[in-house]
């Protein structure tokens, strides 16, 4: 068994950073972390005056909105949805789509992020559309959870919308085509609980409970369709899908925002998780949600950046900071969240949203570790390292980032597809409209 050793002057370890460190490494796993003087001379390779952190977890995306970044900033959210995703994306190639992918995947690595959910809705052609993203996150090098949409809510655009039958076989064959990938997982995800049918729905989670994966839903995300749910179904939208009998440990509640508080404990005794999604609730004025109380309850929460087109910045850094910020002055409680709080949520607690062994550098764990420059400003002083990864962080001081154990980026440049070339690719796309 081939063992490659990486040594760290600083290694994140349980939530301290630890000095002179070294990890050894076996078909992308970490087997273990020991430490110096332990390990014989010369037999490690040393990265520099850096410190090593857990690769963070991005877990909610869709990556084709990079393509569209800009098209709709600063509208309301109907003219966002409908001059922005509908009117740019209706037109999509699956060429386009695996340029939008690499552009968003690429961008990711780039800030550090080592692993991404993309919830997926362009389902026109089959799976075909679904794996050019695939094949985009392949030639990265970077994790992908593909979170296979279910839709058919019959105002949205016809390419968003299949059979109830379509979306179930088309994600089982998915499932089933990628189940041996290391770095690729396939979970169901019925878009809403207005975008897709009691059906729609239904199937989904028998998927996810068949293939025993996670299946994700946007739930709460702004106000009208609390509204719009109640005066429909006759109920909140958690307590809906409660009566579909799909509230269940596999779900991943995306936003939450208007949640109320017994929403907030059928999600804890449910165990429920969440991807919160805090820069894009901003963007478009959806409102704050409620995470100090889903933290009481003890719920489960991973950052997610969301689409380019509602975030700008796909950055894990910066929703640990905007979580943090958000939280503070909707609570007037500076001490409502902390750094390490926040770190955690887009780091381990993410690797629990998405069911996989990352975010955490520790034996077992998937060997997805991003190493940044003790050489820089934005780091000091050291003794606050850990604050200031969340409170000063610049996406500038990344050096090195690592997927199951190989590197795919070197000194902040990606290794397997240059970025002029996704640049060129993009322009392509893009330079039409």
């Amino acid at each position: 068994m081939n063992v490659e050793c990486y040594k760290a002057a600083f290694v994140y370890i349980d939530g301290k950073f630890e000095k002179d460190k070294i990890l050894e490494i076996s078909q992308g796993v970490i087997q273990k972390v020991t430490s110096l003087s332990a390990i014989q001379e010369k037999s490690y390779k040393d990265l520099g005056h850096v410190a090593l952190l857990p690769g963070t977890v991005n877990t909610h995306n869709h990556s084709f909105q990079s393509l569209v970044r800009g098209f709709g900033d600063d509208l309301s959210f109907f003219d966002w949805r409908d001059q922005g995703i509908y009117k740019y994306s209706l037109n999509l190639t699956q060429k386009d789509i695996y340029t939008g992918a690499l552009f968003a995947f690429g961008e990711m690595l780039k800030h550090g992020i080592t692993t991404v959910c993309d919830f997926f809705y362009i389902q026109d052609e089959g799976n075909d559309n679904a794996k050019a993203v695939i094949r985009a996150a392949k030639d990265l090098g970077i994790r992908l959870v593909l979170a296979r949409c279910f839709y058919d809510w019959q105002t949205a655009p016809k390419r968003y919308r299949e059979k109830v039958s379509d979306a179930k076989s088309r994600c089982m064959e998915l499932i089933e085509e990628f189940k041996e990938d290391t770095t690729i997982t396939i979970c169901p995800a019925p878009h809403s609980p207005h975008a897709a049918s009691e059906k729609m729905i239904q199937a989904a989670y028998e998927v996810a409970k068949l293939y025993q994966t996670h299946f994700h839903i946007h739930v709460a995300e702004a106000r009208y369709e609390v509204e719009s749910i109640q005066t429909e179904k006759g109920l909140r939208p958690l307590f809906y899908l409660d009566r579909l009998g799909v509230v269940d440990e596999p779900m991943v509640l995306v936003h939450g925002v208007w949640l109320s508080d017994a929403e907030l404990d059928l999600m804890a005794q449910k165990k429920v998780k969440l991807s919160y999604n805090p820069s894009s609730n901003m963007f478009l004025a959806d409102g704050v949600t409620p995470i100090r109380k889903m933290l009481d309850r003890g719920i489960t929460i991973g950052l997610g950046t969301d689409g380019a087109c509602s975030n700008n910045k796909t950055s894990i850094f910066e929703e640990m900071r905007m979580a943090a910020l958000l939280q503070k002055v909707h609570l007037l409680d500076a001490t409502s969240l902390c750094a390490e709080n926040v770190f955690t949520m887009g780091t381990e607690s993410g690797g629990k949203v998405l069911g996989l062994p990352i975010g955490k550098i520790g034996p077992g764990y998937k060997a997805d570790f991003v190493t940044v420059s003790l050489d820089r400003l934005e780091l000091h002083p050291l003794q606050n390292l850990a604050k200031n990864l969340v409170y000063s962080f610049s996406d500038t001081v990344i050096e090195d980032v690592f997927v199951e154990g190989k590197k795919v980026l070197s000194h902040g440049e990606m290794v397997t597809v240059p970025e002029r070339d996704i640049v060129q690719q993009v322009r392509r796309v893009t330079e039409k409209w």
